[in-house]
């Protein structure tokens, strides 16, 4: 269903289109501003860390990684990676700092509030690795019961909305969409759930809608008819950058080649997740979700390099929406690949 974007869309995409276009001007391109050069692929046994412990949630946008182990790009490299499930990005954050995760997949909000706030500057700050997911149309919604009288984004005023951890990605882009459609967002309560726990929120009205990302999307509407009452990758954010790959400072220095690695096959996992039939498998083994509700899934994009510009914009929404307390540049973040 198409929404209205009234005159508070207007103001946000005036900001995100000056904070992109600043970036621009100050050099803020791919990888920090020049093109990398390819790095020639590691002999097993020359990477620092053989074997990395990787923070992931069960989720569609994390597919790439399980093409990426699935067509053994990570064995080409010398890497072998052991995977561990956490609820939301924000998790992944205290397991980087104290070392229990070497690298972590996480919402861009999480890591670039952390990172404002030097949350992790006793393990020299955090560092993005590899993008992962950007939005497109209905991979991101709001869904309310099928009898519920919540149709539009109106009728959310004054209710509770379920969303997977406070000040991430899901909090920045419902507030904003929310907005954009004449709702005020303060007249909006977030609680917090597991997104595999929200259709049964939804259903058991622990909450009155939930924000949901796929397979959950695909699996409420077949399982419960659940139905859209927001879009909220949509006007102010669409298109927007949503989560990608972190991991610390220190490891980043002390592993550059175990990085370098591992950017070099994500970046081959990011390319191959786009292909339908090789990911419909895979959502059914490691996000437990049937077969026909893997075949309806809505993906988003998966990009292949990091652009400081594109995440620019995610850090201009959160200043807007006081997620940031003052302007930050998310270039440093970057981490480049070695040898470039």
């Amino acid at each position: 269903m198409t929404r209205r974007v009234g005159l508070s869309a207007r103001r946000i995409f005036g900001v995100v289109s000056a904070v992109a276009m600043l970036a621009v001007v100050s050099g803020c391109g791919l990888l920090g501003g020049s093109e990398e050069k390819p790095t020639e692929a590691a002999a097993p046994g020359k990477v620092e860390k053989a074997k990395i412990k990787l923070g992931l949630l069960p989720i569609l946008d994390v597919a790439s990684v399980h093409v990426a182990i699935k067509k053994e790009y990570f064995k080409q490299e010398g890497l072998e990676v052991e995977v561990q499930y956490l609820q939301g990005g924000a998790a992944a954050i205290p397991g980087l700092i104290n070392g229990e995760l070497d690298i972590a997949f996480g919402n861009y909000v999480s890591f670039f509030t952390a990172e404002s706030k030097e949350a992790a500057k006793a393990a020299d700050g955090l560092k993005l690795v590899s993008d992962g997911y950007q939005a497109k149309a209905e991979m991101f919604l709001i869904l309310a019961k099928a009898n519920s009288p919540i149709k539009s984004p109106k009728d959310l005023e004054g209710k509770t909305i379920a969303i997977n951890t406070f000040k991430n990605i899901a909090e920045l882009t419902a507030k904003a969409t929310l907005e954009a459609n004449d709702v005020d967002p303060s007249k909006v309560t977030f609680k917090e759930f597991p997104f595999p726990d929200m259709e049964a929120a939804v259903e058991n009205g622990l909450v009155d809608a939930a924000f949901m990302v796929e397979p959950f999307i695909s699996r409420a509407q077949r399982n419960s008819g659940q139905i859209t009452v927001m879009d909220a990758a949509s006007g102010p954010t669409a298109d927007i950058p949503i989560a990608g790959y972190a991991s610390s400072g220190k490891f980043v220095k002390d592993n550059p080649n175990t990085v370098a690695a591992f950017q070099r096959a994500m970046a081959k996992g990011q390319r191959d997740a786009a292909d339908r039939p090789t990911v419909e498998p895979l959502l059914v083994e490691y996000a437990k979700v049937d077969k026909e509700t893997a075949s309806l899934v809505h993906f988003g994009e998966f990009p292949t390099t990091l652009d400081a510009t594109r995440l620019q914009r995610v850090a201009g929404l959160m200043r807007t929406y006081g997620l940031l307390e003052k302007d930050f540049d998310v270039k440093p973040m970057l981490a480049t690949q070695s040898g470039s």
